[in-house]
């Protein structure tokens, strides 16, 4: 192998790591929306079919995510931290896997229905997803730390949205007059949306610290 083949393979490869995050948060994107169709749909057979494409996504994800893990094995010096950057596709996996789960267990259980708190807990996902999209876009360029900042503090004030809508849900389901086993499929579907918020919220923390180290 000629020497300057060498060096290349052994440079940093910004743009490689730059399409694979961007394709990443492009399919979390088409994921969300495609969430939140469940989310809004009162046909069960309607929620299978898009669980079905979900899990295609979800998949896909997988792949992707798989292909950074493997481009920071073959790649000796890094644009960002490695840690950084394996944080980083692990959160977007992560909040995928969330996604994909809650789906799935409105298929299992049964829920045909589209309550409220379900909707808003879906347009809550589909902005947070938007906004770490966008931010991953800008994190190739420092000199947009303002503007990932704000996104940043965006993404902050959904999660506050949604732990708050989570509460008052909690509340209303022991408060009304559902039966016991619809209380514990309703709970374990909320709690998968709150854990998929908490992810986005982690993903801000990890950039924030890629934002501090490289300032």
């Amino acid at each position: 192998m000629r020497l300057d083949a060498v060096i290349k393979r052994f440079m940093p490869r910004e743009e490689r790591f730059h399409e694979l995050l961007g394709e990443d948060t492009q399919n979390l994107n088409r994921a969300a929306q495609l969430f939140a169709a469940v989310a809004r749909s009162t046909s069960l057979e309607e929620r299978r079919v898009k669980l079905t494409e979900l899990k295609a996504l979800e998949h896909q994800g997988d792949q992707i995510t798989r292909r950074i893990f493997e481009a920071l094995h073959s790649t000796f010096i890094t644009p960002l931290d490695r840690e950084d950057i394996h944080s980083i596709a692990s959160d977007l996996d992560d909040i995928l896997d969330f996604l994909e789960g809650v789906a799935q267990n409105l298929v299992l259980f049964e829920l045909s229905e589209a309550p409220e708190a379900l909707r808003q807990f879906a347009d809550i996902l589909v902005e947070m997803v938007e906004e770490i999209h966008l931010i991953t876009g800008l994190l190739w360029d420092l000199a947009k730390t303002p503007a990932i900042q704000e996104k940043m503090v965006r993404v902050s004030d959904l999660e506050n949205r949604a732990d708050a809508l989570y509460s008052t849900v909690i509340a209303d389901l022991f408060k009304g007059k559902i039966p016991p086993l619809d209380i514990l499929k309703w709970k374990e579907v909320y709690d998968g949306l709150e854990d998929a918020c908490d992810a986005c919220k982690d993903y801000t923390h990890v950039i924030g610290n890629v934002v501090t180290k490289n300032a």
